[in-house]
């Protein structure tokens, strides 16, 4: 929806508000015309979009404010990939036959703090100049996958602790096995040695019910994830890397998108939160572990495969060796993991089938 829209009048200076309609656009503000405006810039939050061109410059984020930005016939649109709020919009301006780019936040961000100023405006003209900076935006299927799989999995793993309380509660055993999960789902607890206490039969429909529940979401991970593994090409670099996956290389495709905006592998460990954080204070270097300051579920798939795969990696088994009597237990672990994101970065970003050195 389109908000309203006031007059303001122009001269020979300029025009007393720049973001309203002006008079006499086909003279001195010819750029603000609501015809063919070439290039223009939008600023995009959840609700609105902001433009850099046009009469009106606030519109809704939503079918109906894309129909009247279309109507300036614009050639290309660059905004800025602000999650899902700049998905549908750029998708289907994109479908219109619009051509849209989009501007990485960290060269947004690096050009908010040279101009020192910070309206949403002013970002969508900032956008509007970023043209050389920006790269054409593309659906990625696989990021849609992976965002889907990494929230089933969290479900998963808050399901199966609820279980585990619940079983507690009633029997000394809470183990898991898939076996026991389908007859818990049905009901059937005659294998089961309970505690016959006040609160047993609530527990006992909690526990069928969790049951249940957990082997529907297994079922859809399980689907889910052969989706991801069948969007990862059989060639793909990622996956020259010993221990590393089909499932795992589509989770970084899926998150990391383009590898090319880290342009060290510095910036590229930092995204995944594995940056050492020191302080310092004069000759004095104190380690404070990790930020945790990146991607989650980025860091946590480094230190698992980190984890559980070192010894088929010889670089990771080589810095194990050298490191194991000096770091001990999740310090060693998350240095391997750091070690294997600079790894992942090299061979992606060089597009080069990993070598042990």
């Amino acid at each position: 929806m389109v908000e309203s829209k006031t007059e303001a009048k122009s001269s020979e200076v300029g025009v007393t508000n720049p973001y309203r309609r002006t008079e006499h656009c086909g003279k001195i503000h010819r750029y603000r015309c609501d015809k063919e405006v070439g290039v223009i810039g939008i600023d995009v939050s959840k609700d609105h979009l902001i433009t850099s061109r046009g009469r009106v410059r606030k519109y809704k984020n939503n079918k109906r404010g894309y129909e009247e930005i279309l109507k300036m016939k614009p050639c290309t649109i660059v905004l800025e990939p602000t999650g899902v709020y700049a998905i549908r919009p750029s998708q289907y301006f994109k479908e219109k036959g619009i051509k849209v780019l989009q501007v990485s936040p960290n060269v947004l961000s690096r050009e908010k703090e040279f101009r020192g100023k910070k309206t949403d405006f002013y970002d969508a003209e900032k956008l509007e100049n970023m043209v050389d900076k920006a790269k054409e935006y593309e659906y990625n299927p696989l990021r849609e996958l992976v965002t889907l799989y990494l929230f089933l999995k969290d479900i998963e793993v808050k399901y199966r602790n609820r279980l585990k309380r619940a079983l507690f509660l009633v029997s000394d055993n809470d183990k898991i096995s898939k076996e026991r999960l389908e007859k818990l789902a049905k009901g059937d607890f005659t294998q089961e040695e309970l505690y016959n206490l006040e609160y047993t039969p609530i527990v006992l429909e909690e526990i069928r019910v969790l049951a249940k529940t957990l082997l529907e979401t297994q079922e859809k991970l399980e689907e889910v994830r052969r989706m991801i593994e069948e969007q990862v090409p059989q060639d793909h670099v990622l996956l020259s890397i010993p221990g590393v996956g089909k499932l795992a290389a589509g989770i970084i495709i899926g998150i990391v998108g383009d590898v090319k905006r880290f342009p060290r592998p510095e910036s590229f460990v930092a995204y995944c939160g594995l940056d050492p954080l020191v302080e310092r204070s004069g000759k004095v270097v104190v380690s404070k572990g990790i930020s945790k300051r990146g991607n989650k579920y980025l860091r946590s798939l480094f230190y698992f495969l980190a984890e559980m795969n070192y010894s088929k990696n010889p670089t990771l088994l080589k810095f194990y060796e050298a490191h194991k009597d000096r770091l001990q237990g999740k310090k060693l672990f998350t240095a391997l993991a750091r070690k294997l994101a600079r790894i992942v970065w090299s061979v992606w970003y060089n597009n080069k089938p990993y070598e042990p050195k």
